[in-house]
């Protein structure tokens, strides 16, 4: 995967000013963006968030999912840190694009669970691809992070691309009645550690 950076600007938001950097891939065009605030690139741990894109959380409301929840409550822990880098990957519906998340959605309609839907559809749980990442973050002259997630699996797959997680910070936020088989089974079904039981 080849993902170089194309340019960078200022990006006003309710928590602050952001820097916003925009990063291409060649192979596919796909393009992903990087918010920063304050310096990043000295040498102690930068709060961080790897976030998927979720058209319908982040940008339509849904309370199917904690998405949207979870990129404002990222962005406003940063800003209140005055330090520190949101990834933002265009891989929409863990992977399988919006159109097939709108399917994934009727099948859950019917009763599936998030993880079935997806298997109903031929796709396997989870088909995100964290690679992209490294360039991101070596562009942006960081390998400490302190990550906030609830997905070990992201942990790892940073720390396979040579980036050190010094720390593991969960995001527990934008529980509602209409996610609670959505959160239930990624913590029983893709290991989210969701708070309970957790070290």
């Amino acid at each position: 995967m080849t993902v170089g950076y194309v340019a960078s600007a200022e990006l006003p938001t309710p928590w602050g000013t952001f820097t916003l950097h925009g990063f291409e891939d060649s192979d596919t065009g796909k393009e992903h963006i990087a918010l920063t605030y304050g310096n990043v690139a000295s040498a102690s741990p930068v709060l961080a968030r790897v976030h998927s894109e979720c058209l319908t959380g982040d940008s339509l409301f849904s309370m199917r999912c904690d998405c949207g929840s979870q990129l404002e409550a990222a962005l406003e822990k940063i800003a209140k840190e005055k330090r520190g880098v949101l990834l933002y990957l265009r891989q929409e519906g863990r992977g399988i694009g919006l159109i097939n998340k709108v399917r994934a959605y009727h099948l859950q309609d019917a009763g599936a669970d998030t993880v079935e839907a997806n298997e109903q559809l031929g796709f396997d749980a989870d088909l995100r691809d964290y690679s992209m990442c490294k360039n991101m973050f070596a562009h942006l002259q960081v390998s400490d992070l302190r990550l906030m997630t609830n997905n070990p699996v992201k942990v790892q797959a940073l720390t396979k691309l040579g980036l050190n997680i010094v720390d593991r910070i969960p995001l527990h936020t934008g529980i509602n009645s209409h996610n609670a088989k959505y959160l239930a089974t990624k913590a029983g079904k893709l290991g989210h550690l969701m708070g309970k039981g957790e070290k």
